[in-house]
């Protein structure tokens, strides 16, 4: 009977050891992934293909894989009406809530090079636009700003600085990644003119892995919620909640369990 009573002893502080240990290690793995947002990795970068028709960004300033070797994406047309609109979208969703300063801002950084040398067509004024960027939280669009004049064919690097409001203090996971919209429109010239100079319109937009800017910094800050461990589920319990508050309590909390275990066990084995 007392055998019996030790190891069930035994038993129940391994599983609670299990328990709280757990939660702590996924949220550490979670930590140092380069890819997703931390405190002390706020960066995001900007990646594509090398025509426009994809742009990720994550945080990895070193992993460029699949992005264009130019260091750039281009979209050009020979004569006519140039549009450009493309969004730039976390490769990855977020593997835990960002929670941002709500005293500090975020800060874009980017770089285009535009070249429209034909005028918009009599009484058609509206149909050319500035560059227009746009940030979204998932669907919800929290900031957006007009650029003017970006064509002049030479690369135009501009910052833009969003103070943090309190609805854009925490992003959620799997639903609230950052995406930004890029929308300009010019056109193309046509003409005999165009034998000796340049009449096509073109639209760069320049990578990470250029000489030129492209990222986007956040205010991260560490603030994670009761049963929240950065994993697909959550731990749920006092243990669980406090284990994500604080790194590295579940595993003080395991040690506690396993010798309570052997406390309990000596005293149960004198018992005998």
């Amino acid at each position: 009977m007392g055998r019996s009573r030790v190891a069930s002893a035994i038993g129940l502080a391994m599983l609670m050891a299990l328990s709280t240990v757990g939660a702590p290690a996924t949220a550490q793995a979670t930590a140092q992934d380069p890819k997703q947002p931390s405190v002390d990795n706020p960066h995001m970068h900007f990646w594509g293909t090398s025509d426009l028709s994809n742009c990720w960004t994550h945080f990895d300033r070193n992993d460029s894989s699949g992005s264009a070797n130019e260091g750039y994406g281009e979209s050009s047309v020979s004569s006519g009406r140039h549009t450009v609109d493309f969004d730039c979208r976390m490769q990855d969703t977020f593997k835990q809530d960002m929670y941002l300063d709500n005293n500090g801002s975020i800060q874009l950084e980017f770089t285009v090079e535009v070249y429209a040398p034909g005028a918009c067509p009599t009484g058609a004024q509206n149909d050319c636009e500035e560059l227009n960027v746009t940030i979204m939280q998932g669907t919800k669009v929290v900031a957006k700003e007009q650029f003017n004049g970006v064509d002049g064919g030479d690369p135009d690097s501009r910052i833009w600085q969003i103070d943090v409001d309190q609805n854009m203090t925490r992003w959620n996971r799997s639903a609230e990644e950052p995406i930004l919209n890029f929308r300009w429109i010019g056109y193309a010239d046509s003409g005999l003119q165009c034998i000796v100079f340049l009449c096509e319109s073109y639209f760069r937009f320049y990578y990470s892995d250029s000489n030129e800017s492209a990222e986007m910094s956040f205010p991260v800050v560490n603030m994670t919620q009761p049963g929240e461990g950065g994993g697909d589920d959550d731990e749920g319990g006092l243990i669980g909640g406090v284990s994500d508050s604080l790194p590295g309590f579940g595993l003080m909390a395991g040690v506690g369990s396993l010798a309570l275990a052997a406390v309990a066990a000596s005293r149960l084995s004198r018992e005998e």
